[in-house]
């Protein structure tokens, strides 16, 4: 997957609920549920209650970030 092709699937699902998991050090999972909201060049950013979180395509790309569509 590139980056282009992430953009472009992101973009179709805009204001669509997700589930962002983030794969940290020592095993350690953070989940966020939020409304998808803004593409931006590098990063996308969500909404989770009235607070705006970015993550960036690359850490999707390598597999520390991964989305869920609701």
């Amino acid at each position: 997957m590139n980056t282009t092709i992430l953009k472009s699937e992101l973009t179709k699902n805009i204001g669509r609920n997700v589930e962002i998991k983030v794969y940290g050090m020592r095993n350690k999972v953070n989940t966020f549920n939020g409304k998808l909201h803004k593409i931006y060049p590098n990063i996308f950013t969500i909404i989770e209650n009235n607070i705006e979180k970015s993550f960036t395509y690359a850490d999707v790309i390598t597999g520390e970030v991964k989305i869920k569509y609701e």
